[in-house]
């Protein structure tokens, strides 16, 4: 099987299930950008060296995949029926829940706004959470015109959550403070 199908060199593509939608449509940017940041955590996974965060970030990406077919299919319409599609990984927002409680119980407590870096695999987990936030935002604004699972903002909203509590203990972990904000710059 060829990759390339040149059914999107007018610059449309095929949504999961049927239609055809303009590639900057708000759908496409929705999930192409859930795409984006599964590809991230995929980056992130080879740059943290605690293998429990890892496990973690595999699943997720796994979760993402689920998050982007639900997202590349259209609503129902007349003669048109939603394509079978895993379910979304509801379940996932409470135990990324749990996960942060767990890791906020090992981490010092929170006194300043903290700057992306540190080890290199905190660095490419604050890059992941950059990207999901924008991948929230893109679901919200597609959610303002088309039907959307309130479940993917849900999921979104708290991954990004959890990026953060995990650069933070990664960078614990490795033995490296986390980079906190100096009001005015730092002198350094």
């Amino acid at each position: 099987m060829k990759i390339y199908t040149r059914t999107g060199d007018r610059g449309e593509t095929a949504l999961f299930g049927a239609g055809r939608v303009s590639k900057a449509h708000a759908r496409v940017e929705a999930y192409g950008t859930v795409d984006e940041l599964n590809a991230t955590l995929g980056w992130a996974v080879l740059q943290v060296s605690d293998a429990s965060i890892q496990q973690r970030l595999r699943a997720m990406q796994h979760d993402l995949f689920t998050l982007g077919a639900d997202l590349a299919s259209p609503p129902v319409s007349e003669g048109r029926r939603r394509p079978d599609t895993p379910d979304l990984p509801t379940a996932r927002i409470a135990e990324m829940e749990s996960w942060m409680d767990d890791a906020d119980a090992e981490l010092p407590a929170l006194r300043a706004f903290v700057l992306p870096g540190g080890t290199p695999g905190a660095a490419a987990l604050h890059v992941c959470r950059t990207v999901c936030r924008r991948a929230e935002r893109g679901v919200v604004r597609l959610a303002e015109a088309e039907s959307v699972s309130e479940d993917v903002v849900r999921y979104l909203n708290r991954l990004s959550d959890l990026l953060f509590t995990l650069a933070r203990l990664e960078n614990l972990r490795s033995g490296t403070p986390d980079v906190e904000w100096k009001k005015g710059g730092n002198e350094g």
